[in-house]
């Protein structure tokens, strides 16, 4: 306007400032000024400008405490930043705020996970520089060949790059600690395990490395820049390498690994039972019970007779209303069915509530694919590949894995659908 006193070039400079900064994509702040502030700043924006200027998003988070207790100088009971970056590093310090807590509830920054977090990055820091090492001398597995665990391992590294960066655009940092440091730790810890004498294999811990440091780069950055510069030898900035790229998850290949750690578990449990002697009954002399040292697994392809049964109801309720039915509906259904009336039923009723309980969990947990008679995967593909890790894992000589339906010999049942296992001596094995 003529008669303003500011010139034109210092009101473009602000027109530009005003263009780059607006509109803002997220407002973060805390959940105290919900109330005032941050309701004032939505009426402003919409009593002022036109709608293509409002905020895009707002995202409140809680008070910190520190402890389990509020802060409060009264008390001493507070921590400076200049303090708390003094006694456990900017890195570790980042570390146990981003593990303190999401969402509106207070989050609780912790000293002991602050302190723990220099540990853990100091242990990881020594398992890169080892397997540097490794990598140098030639002492990984470079076979082109790729067993189950080098897939497991392969898939849940992209089901961390998934999660975490879902997390971290939602602002759940938490989140993106557990999917990308925790959880991606645990499938390294159990795929070194996993894999026995034949070792890691060469490719897979590069990747890794990669993917671990990328990962944790908003969190600790400065020892990911360490990593990625000094150890990894990577040209640049860890702060401007990007997200990593790997491919699309595949859950079924997560949930087969989860059958056979399940599995394992199971076949320790029926081990553990069998060596137990019983309770010594007076003075009669404890019996030895045996060592076992062998292991059959009878495998059905799929759910059959009553249990089929269950599993259609559950599933078609599913169907229809969109959400899973009540256990004592789906009993009543059963009960109801063309198989629920049969004379023989009534053998098997103290079975039938606990399956549809634990296909119910199941099914809440993962997906409606619980509901299927067969598995998105074999499983007796899966027992018999891994056939060297379960033996070493129960510290048994020989397993051996059939097919019902190849076998002659049958298994029978527990309430879950699995085989029940008895245990013996080695003449008559487990």
């Amino acid at each position: 306007p003529q008669r303003s006193s500011i010139g034109a070039e210092r009101l473009q400079t602000m027109k530009q400032e005003f263009e780059y900064w607006y509109t803002f994509d997220l407002r973060v702040s805390g959940k105290d000024l919900i109330r005032n502030h941050l309701t004032f700043c939505l009426y402003n924006h919409t009593a002022i400008f036109k709608e293509s200027k409002w905020p895009k998003a707002f995202r409140c988070n809680g008070h910190l405490l520190l402890n389990s207790e509020k802060m409060s100088k009264s008390t001493g009971n507070f921590k400076t930043l200049n303090q708390a970056v003094k006694a456990y590093s900017a890195d570790a310090m980042r570390f146990a705020m981003a593990d303190a807590g999401d969402t509106m509830d207070d989050a609780n920054f912790v000293e002991e996970t602050a302190n723990s977090a220099i540990l853990r990055l100091t242990k990881e820091l020594t398992f890169f520089e080892e397997s540097l090492q490794a990598l140098a001398s030639n002492n990984l597995r470079t076979s082109e060949a790729e067993t189950f665990a080098d897939k497991v391992f392969a898939n849940e590294m992209a089901i961390a790059v998934t999660e975490t960066k879902k997390a971290f655009e939602g602002c759940m940092f938490r989140e993106a600690l557990k999917a990308g440091f925790y959880d991606l730790q645990n499938a390294r810890d159990m795929y070194r395990n996993s894999c026995g004498a034949q070792g890691m294999k060469a490719s897979l811990v590069k990747q890794f490395m990669e993917i671990q440091t990328l990962l944790l780069t908003p969190i600790c950055p400065h020892f990911c820049e360490h990593v990625w510069g000094k150890l990894l030898q990577r040209a640049g900035s860890v702060t401007t390498a990007g997200w990593p790229s790997c491919e699309a998850p595949n859950y079924s290949i997560r949930q087969s690994n989860e059958y056979l750690e399940a599995t394992i578990t199971d076949l320790r449990k029926q081990i553990i039972k069998a060596e137990t002697p019983p309770k010594k009954k007076g003075n009669a002399p404890v019996p030895k019970m045996p060592k076992i040292t062998h292991a059959t697994v009878f495998v059905a392809e799929e759910f059959e007779g009553w249990r089929a049964t269950c599993l259609a109801i559950m599933k078609k309720i599913y169907e229809e209303k969109n959400e899973f039915g009540t256990e004592k509906e789906v009993l009543e259904q059963v009960k109801a069915s063309p198989i629920g009336q049969q004379a023989d039923f009534k053998k098997v009723m103290a079975q039938v509530m606990p399956f549809i309980k634990y296909k119910a969990d199941e099914a809440k947990r993962t997906s409606a694919q619980a509901f299927e008679l067969r598995l998105p995967f074999s499983e007796l593909e899966v027992l018999t590949e891994n056939t060297d890790y379960v033996k070493r894992a129960l510290k048994i000589e020989e397993l051996q894995v059939y097919s019902c339906k190849d076998s002659a010999q049958t298994a029978e049942l527990d309430d879950t659908g699995r085989a029940k296992v008895e245990g013996a001596t080695p003449e008559n094995p487990v």
